[in-house]
């Protein structure tokens, strides 16, 4: 047998493992493993027959046991845990179906490596595994010490220890901290009689002490009753995984605890909508009959079972049928998550398998999924089933699956997918909407007299100069395409289409909240209670420091019962870096944005001074084509950066659980984004041609160069181009091709990595296919639904902020989620590990966000259509300066005078192709003529028009948010029938009990009635006997003949 010493000097080599619970001191820079081998009586004539006897005495005792023990495959060629080789190791294989540190074998040798058929069960076939954990190992490359070259040569039963003397090395944790806890299980061994010592590198030393840690956790495992299956490390370095399944009285333990709730042994009847619109819905099925997934579903959608949390006690009132199929899946991983979460080991204060992660103690911590998706065999799995019929683009017509995606993935990621899907929904008749209103725009361009009057040769407005010195007069006629196609999105239509989609967002989020009650009420998620969440590990190792630290100056006057914890002053570092490194990113953000403006304003200089006509006439054109582009790559590049340094500063505020870091990763990272993906739509739409100033007084940036001014047919039409190359490159590169394409690459390069750092050996005990653990471990690992929300919130900002300016939005964004749902769901069956089942009855605070941009949408829709687009001078026009009421002369109304004497010296243009003198040049702009008093300054009509914009966004605003209210009013919270079943199973619940108890006090009462009557049927029958008895010892001879006639008659 082979048994680990952790004793004190005095001690070494009497005290086995475990029985020491203290621990003794260590030196701060020495790792000792003593080896003794005890009680090797193995015959050395027979020593394959007594491998056999002890195999089967393994196997025996694991029989008897009920699987308490690890099973660990037979055939161990070689043991990390010696950190030698050589003799060592030979001595060892001899050995390999003893009982090691409750690691049982229970395997024959051959035989040993048998894997379940399935891929999802231990080698007995019948446990199932419901998580896996997966770690790195490095056997220890050991040298012997020099000072140690003298000692005489030992047998092969002499005592092996390891010694390590580097641990000052780097990447070593510093030791101290377990000498005060009495943590250190090795000890310094220099010098002591009957020792065998190898020197151990630090990487050695750091390894062996993860080995340590791993191993007290996976005996805390034990403890805790769970069952643990590992591989056999057979190479120098390598994968190994660590099996983990919980029989049924951890998981009823587990169960009760998390009051997860469980289907009893009742069944009712849902009631269902009477009237018109049970007619409108059983119509609505038939219609949709075709586009419905082909999956399993329960055979009675009119019923449903009563749920209950589940409880021990009342074990009677649930539906089992089978103790392994109870719990699903899902159910199963994340008990077994949970018991991983507050398991801890006593090395290095480690709480849970998150400290151990961290640490690199583990590589990783997930549940399987349930088998190949792909797969040519007959058999049909629930992951099967999801890509058959969800997880391809072939089936994007079809329905989600939602109740079969909650089952194996959880109601978080269910919430998300139903989620996406209703706005998916939503956005096919606001894209329809927004088709709508671009046709009318294409309808009536030919109708609209502004674009009429621009476009007429006749009028001669001569514009002036759109530069100084090399740009000459124009002609307003030679924009008319510019003006024509501002008329596709700045029409009497678009203001229609705001109000429509501002009362859209609403209706979509009250959808929402009535689609999300009801599932809350199909799934069993009404009365949730929020669980204790574990604290973070980042926020114990910061805790643990703090502990050490008060440790040295706490004084006995001190309260030592008071718990400790992390108070704002030790998070004042974290928040003021937040503070500054956000302002700084949002200014990065608008620099950004300036540098674009800088290199469109230059850029058009530059080309104007260009000899080439062609050059010359599209300078506008080719100067917003050219930024768009560059903006769209600067927006992107910040993306990425503003993900990564969101999380960062999440980090270095150490938020104490999951749910608080990732309600503020997501806080920052909004914040960010938005401030990146819209900032330089803000400056088009409400900034750009605002401060340009006037002919002869124009306003200047670096000493020469004039600000940008808007088209001639207004900035609404660069606002479109702008929202659209942006909103279309974000979906095209970043949603889809990253999404694709970089977890691909990622996956690509850890195989390589793998390939290149794993030492290529042959191992005769690997079964030839890979099983399902291995399969899983190479994929992606699940992080979080962030980017997933996030990158929807942002379309769902494009599609509410600034549609007034770009109505077929909603299609392009619908174009885009038809695709997103498929590939989502790709990625999340194929390509990325299973998560880890959470149970949440809302989205959590993206519903806020969401809200908020709601009501956003709703002020910056009313200010692009009262400031950006010619709605409102074109509606003062007609209504109060046009003599006939019409929108002739709308064009001439909007121009100034500017007589051209009175342009600066050097401003005039050079070589002008004008024949004819140009004493008045034309600009868009609401000023006095140089014949006023007042020359150059606003005129009334500019105070007018500006009066009526303000108006009209006071009356936009407060008319839309009314109707919000309205509809929000009009549309309950929770659906009727909702409220009526939840009502209803309360009641039924109350009433099943008492009916259960009823029964089941009846029950006992019938037994202890039978019992009652069987015990007086017992006496009366002993008291019957008793008499006969008695009768026959008084007259012997007439008894007897009595009883012979008796015995005739029966």
């Amino acid at each position: 047998m082979i048994k680990w010493v952790k004793a004190s000097p005095e001690l070494q080599g009497k005290l086995p493992l475990g029985a020491n619970k203290q621990g003794t001191t260590c030196t701060k820079h020495a790792l000792c493993i003593y080896l003794f081998f005890l009680d090797f009586a193995l015959p050395s004539s027979h020593p394959a027959l007594n491998g056999q006897k002890a195999a089967k005495s393994a196997r025996d005792s694991f029989s008897a046991y009920n699987s308490t023990y690890l099973t660990v495959p037979q055939n161990w060629t070689s043991w990390h845990r010696s950190g030698t080789n050589g003799a060592l190791e030979a001595s060892l294989v001899s050995y390999s179906s003893s009982i090691i540190n409750n690691y049982v074998e229970g395997t024959q040798a051959g035989a040993g490596d048998k894997a379940s058929p399935s891929g999802l069960h231990f080698r007995d076939s019948k446990r199932k595994v419901d998580y896996v954990l997966a770690y790195h190992y490095r056997r220890h490359l050991a040298q012997h010490v020099p000072d140690a070259a003298s000692l005489e040569p030992r047998s092969r039963s002499a005592s092996v220890a390891l010694v390590s003397n580097g641990g000052t090395g780097k990447g070593r944790a510093e030791p101290q901290q377990q000498q005060d806890d009495g943590q250190c299980a090795l000890q310094v061994c220099l010098g002591l009689p009957g020792l065998d010592i190898a020197e151990l590198s630090p990487l050695d030393a750091l390894e062996e002490e993860r080995r340590l840690q791993r191993e007290e956790y996976e005996r805390n495992l034990l403890e805790a009753g769970l069952e643990i299956e590992k591989d056999p490390e057979n190479k120098s370095q390598g994968v190994s995984f660590v099996r983990i399944h919980a029989p049924w009285q951890v998981l009823s333990r587990e169960a009760e605890l998390l009051k997860i709730k469980m289907p009893t042994k009742k069944i009712y009847e849902i009631t269902e909508e009477k009237g018109i619109l049970k007619t409108l819905n059983e119509i609505w099925c038939k219609l949709t009959e075709p586009l419905q997934p082909q999956v399993p579903q329960q055979e009675n959608t009119k019923m449903k079972t009563l749920s209950y949390p589940f409880s021990r006690e009342k074990i009677y009132l649930y539906n089992i049928k089978d103790k392994d199929t109870f719990f699903d899946n899902a159910t199963r991983s994340r008990i077994v998550r949970e018991i991983l979460k507050r398991t801890s080991t006593k090395a290095r204060n480690n709480m849970g398998i998150g400290t151990l992660i961290a640490n690199n103690v583990y590589d990783a911590a997930y549940p399987l999924h349930d088998g190949e998706y792909k797969g040519q065999n007959d058999d049909t799995n629930e992951r099967k089933l999801l890509y058959q019929e969800w997880a391809r683009y072939g089936v994007f017509y079809k329905f989600q699956p939602i109740d079969l995606i909650r089952k194996y993935f959880g109601e978080k990621i269910g919430l998300y997918f139903a989620w996406l899907g209703l706005y998916t929904e939503f956005l096919i008749p606001s894209s329809a909407v927004g088709i709508i209103v671009f046709l009318y725009g294409c309808i009536t361009i030919e109708s609209d007299i502004p674009s009429k009057e621009m476009c007429d040769q006749r009028n001669a407005f001569t514009m002036c100069p759109l530069c100084d010195k090399f740009c000459d007069y124009w002609n307003l006629s030679s924009a008319c395409a510019t003006a024509r196609a501002s008329h596709l999105f700045d029409n009497p239509a678009t203001v229609f289409f705001s109000i429509f989609m501002a009362l859209w967002a609403t209706m979509f989020l009250e959808q929402w909240k009535r689609l999300q009650m009801r599932l809350s009420y199909f799934w069993d998620l009404t009365g949730l209670e929020e669980e204790e969440e574990h604290p973070r590990p980042e926020y114990e190792t910061k805790l643990l420091q703090k502990k050490l630290k008060n440790k040295n100056i706490t004084t006995e006057s001190s309260n030592e019962n008071e718990k400790e914890k992390l108070t704002w002053s030790d998070r004042m570092p974290g928040y003021a870096a937040n503070f500054g490194l956000i302002l700084f990113m949002i200014m990065l953000a608008f620099s950004a944005v300036f540098g674009v403006i800088v290199y469109r304003i230059t850029t058009a200089a530059a080309l104007s001074f260009s000899t080439n006509e062609t050059t010359r006439s599209n300078v506008r054109v080719t100067v917003t084509a050219t930024a768009v582009i560059i903006n769209l790559v600067v927006v992107l590049i910040l993306d990425e950066i503003y993900g990564a340094v969101a999380k960062w500063l999440t980090e270095i505020e150490i938020p104490k659980t999951e749910k608080t870091f990732e309600e503020r990763l997501i806080l920052k990272a909004f914040l960010l984004k938005f401030v990146n993906s819209y900032a330089s739509i803000f400056y088009v739409a409400f900034f750009k041609g605002r401060f340009v100033g006037r002919p002869g007084r124009y306003v200047y940036v670096f000493e020469g160069y004039r600000m940008e001014e808007c088209a001639p047919g207004g900035c609404l039409m660069e606002l479109c181009i702008q929202l659209s190359i942006i909103m279309l490159g974000k979906q095209l590169i970043q949603n889809n091709l990253f999404e694709i394409g970089i977890p691909k690459l990622k996956k690509l390069f850890r195989k390589l990595k793998d390939e290149r750092t794993e030492v290529k050996e042959m191992e005769t005990n690997q079964s030839k296919n890979p099983q399902q653990w291995d399969l899983d471990y190479i994929l992606e690992p699940f992080t979080g639904l962030t980017p997933e929300y996030m990158e929807m919130i942002i379309q769902f900002g494009f599609v509410t902020l600034f549609v007034a300016s770009f109505p077929l939005a909603p299609v392009f964004a619908l174009l885009n989620n038809i695709i997103e749902v498929r590939l989502d769901a790709k990625k999340f069956v194929t390509e990325l590990r299973r998560p880890d089942t959470v149970r949440e009855k809302d989205i959590g605070i993206w519903y806020n966000i969401l809200s908020g941009i709601g009501k956003l949408s709703v002020i910056i829709n009313a200010f692009v259509i009262a400031v950006t687009s010619d709605f409102i001078p074109r509606l003062m026009y007609q209504y109060a300066y046009s003599q006939n009421g019409t929108m002739h002369g709308f064009i001439n109304h909007t121009l100034s005078y500017f007589n051209v004497s009175q342009l600066k010296d050097g401003t005039q243009p050079e070589n002008s192709l004008f024949a004819q003198e140009v004493s008045f040049c034309r600009f868009k702009d609401y000023r006095e003529p140089p014949w006023s008093p007042h020359q150059y300054e606003f005129s009334k009509q500019y105070w007018a028009v500006l009066s009526a914009r303000l108006a009209f966004v006071i009356l936009f605003q407060n008319l839309v948010m009314f109707l919000s209210v309205l509809v929000d009013w009009m549309i309950p919270d929770i659906p009727k029938d909702i409220s009526e079943q939840i009502k209803k199973e309360k009641t039924m619940l109350v009433d099943f009990f008492l009916k259960e108890e009823h029964e089941k006090l009846k029950l006992i009462e019938s037994f202890i009635a039978h019992d009652k009557r069987k015990r007086r049927s017992g006496i009366k029958s002993r008291r019957t006997r008793a008499a006969s008895f008695s009768h026959c010892h008084r007259s012997p001879k007439g008894s007897f003949t009595s009883f012979s006639s008796q015995h005739t008659v029966v």
